[in-house]
């Protein structure tokens, strides 16, 4: 039988309702995955019998999961159904905490965004749970019908185990317990992670199909820190109470134009975040910034002297960063999320340059790649949270 991964599951012991449900989630993912297809192919991909597939494909149907779509071409006989995920009907709701901008979102089991809502992030824990609970309760009423959970990306440490937000560095919080306070008001299963995670996941499974089929790759979240997701051998690596990957935090050098989230002046964060590149940019003005950095972007679009050399400086710190993290651990590919990838044309040599320096000389180098994701990927990393829970967990 070929191989399908997937990404989040945990191992369970083979007991016979799990065989059932592992088959389910072997058929659901074939779907999702290689849609529009037909219970015949499902089957001869698979190696499952007919008669299972077209067993499960009718409880998936029943549950509101899958839906037919016409008939593909035939090979010889009856031309057969096709079929996809059901689309346009909510599946996960995603709550995405950045330190500018919180968004929250419904999206269907495709993770096509149905309905999206943001409102500035405050630094007042007691704000922000006024600001989310209602907006999320009234999304979970208005769509009660549907078997919707909670996902949410944050800036900062998450114990998915427990459920726990454990320090946010940013606005220095500490078990904030917004993942509680909605389960208790909805009933909903509400999952946290920290926001490179979820972007590195939302890659697997929305990205194209080179990232898809990649077993072991890196995340870099370049925004107003530096987070990165670690994925290895298709699971995301967390670590011990869910404190992997906060590479935004280790030692760069000192003198950074500006004071990393955590407080300290020598964190790689504080070199090669939009925060940096922004100060840098004011610098070389002579002290004359307070530009956006969506208007940044625009200006170094527009080849403005000093937004180039800003970008130049930047994209060498981030390029040393990318080669430590390559030299750690060997992955098959490092994706740049963030809006900085807008201008990747400008800053790829530098980044490549820099992060291609490895002492593994006999041995195949990783891919350094701009993200796809678009504009917003912790908002499709926090659906990613639900859909890929929802496909792994046994039903």
């Amino acid at each position: 039988m070929k191989k399908i991964y997937l990404h989040g599951a945990k191992h369970q012991i083979a007991r016979h309702k799990t065989i059932r449900d592992i088959n389910k989630q072997i058929v659901l993912n074939y779907i999702r995955a290689r849609s529009p297809i037909s219970r015949a192919d499902i089957a001869r991909e698979s190696s499952l019998q007919r008669s299972t597939v077209s067993a499960i494909v009718d409880d998936l149907a029943y549950e509101g999961l899958i839906e037919e779509i016409g008939t593909g071409d035939s090979t010889g006989g009856r031309k057969p159904t096709m079929l996809r995920l059901r689309t346009g009907v909510p599946a996960a709701i995603g709550v995405d905490v950045t330190p500018s901008e919180t968004t929250i979102a419904l999206a269907d089991l495709a993770g096509k965004i149905l309905q999206r809502e943001a409102f500035p992030t405050s630094s007042d824990i007691g704000y922000m749970n006024a600001q989310i609970l209602p907006r999320v309760k009234h999304l979970a009423q208005s769509h009660g019908d549907g078997d919707l959970e909670v996902g949410i990306s944050i800036p900062g440490i998450a114990d998915q185990i427990t459920g726990r937000m454990v320090y946010i560095p940013y606005f220095q919080w500490s078990d904030w317990d917004i993942g509680q306070k909605i389960s208790e008001k909805t009933g909903l299963t509400v999952i946290v992670e920290n926001d490179a995670n979820a972007v590195a996941l939302a890659e697997l499974w929305f990205g194209p199909d080179e990232i898809k089929r990649t077993r072991n790759l890196i995340v870099v979240l370049v925004a107003e820190g530096i987070g990165t997701g670690i994925i290895i051998d298709g699971q995301i690596y967390r670590g011990e109470s869910g404190a992997a990957g906060e590479f935004g935090h280790m030692f760069f050098g000192d003198d950074a134009p500006v004071i990393c989230s955590c407080g300290r002046r020598d964190c790689w964060e504080a070199h090669a975040s939009e925060k940096a590149i922004l100060h840098r940019y004011g610098a070389y003005n002579g002290g004359a910034g307070g530009v956006s950095f969506a208007r940044f972007i625009d200006l170094a679009k527009r080849g403005e002297k000093n937004a180039l050399k800003a970008l130049e400086k930047t994209a060498e710190c981030l390029g040393i960063g990318i080669s430590n993290l390559i030299i750690g651990f060997s992955p098959e590919v490092v994706i740049v999320s963030g809006s900085i990838v807008k201008v990747w044309g400008l800053i790829k040599d530098d980044i490549e340059r820099y992060g291609r320096r490895d002492i593994r000389h006999d041995l195949p180098g990783a891919s350094i790649v701009p993200s796809k994701l678009g504009d917003t990927p912790t908002v499709l990393g926090s659906v990613s949270l639900v859909l890929a829970r929802k496909f792994a967990a046994a039903s």
